[in-house]
């Protein structure tokens, strides 16, 4: 019986992108990543090649190069049809490479009116715009009293950092990303010293499309 030829994978989005060996510790650094980005290569000079590249000429791309068919962005009729809660804000955060520059923002679903955008910080990732976009909503959402507004976030890890108060980022800090590390610890502080009581909800994309504040660059 011949044996199984070895395969090595990049990790460009992740917990900690690099090249690895196994796919044991490829699906280590992308289990519970948001929007994570990896691809499985038939040799160690491919992988290291790809990674050197970045992923946009790999991710989404089938062997053939065709890409992947795009996720649907669905209309306000069309979502409240699906069962989604129109009275709700949504959040998302972009991110150019991981780490790397970050936005975040937020949209009111009804009137898809863009509520706030934040950025580019250098040297984030996307789970910390995430957690920062949900803080930054609730902030204002307890301005103004709306403390029964749902608000969405595709991402579980970045909703699990809110309900947590800390924001759990391996990132370490540099020079570069202090600005976003001092964002960071002011949304901490604002979790701890805030009751707030609405509900985090996470956006089923494959049920209902991209989420509307999403930033349109997959």
């Amino acid at each position: 019986m011949a044996k199984k030829k070895p395969k090595f994978y990049v990790v460009w989005q992740g917990h900690t992108p690099g090249v690895y060996r196994t796919w044991d510790a490829c699906q280590r650094e992308i289990n519970g990543f948001s929007e994570a980005r990896y691809k499985s290569f038939p040799s160690l000079a491919a992988a290291e090649k790809a990674y050197a590249e970045g992923s946009e000429a790999y991710w989404g791309k089938n062997p053939a190069g065709r890409s992947k068919p795009k996720t649907p962005v669905r209309d306000r009729e069309e979502l409240a049809d699906l069962g989604v809660d129109m009275t709700a804000w949504c959040v998302d955060a972009a991110c150019k490479g991981n780490p790397g520059e970050l936005e975040y923002q937020g949209v009111e679903l009804a009137s898809g009116i863009n509520l706030f955008h934040r950025g580019p910080y250098p040297e984030g990732t996307v789970n910390i715009g995430e957690f920062l976009a949900i803080v930054h909503a609730l902030a204002l959402l307890d301005h103004g009293q709306l403390g029964d507004t749902p608000i969405y976030s595709d991402s579980r890890i970045g909703i699990s950092w809110a309900k947590n108060g800390r924001c759990k980022t391996k990132l370490p800090q540099t020079k570069n990303n202090q600005q976003l590390f001092r964002l960071i610890a002011r949304a901490e502080k604002w979790l701890a010293e805030h009751h707030w009581q609405n509900p985090l909800l996470k956006w089923e994309t494959k049920r209902w499309g991209e989420i509307p504040a999403d930033f349109g660059r997959k």
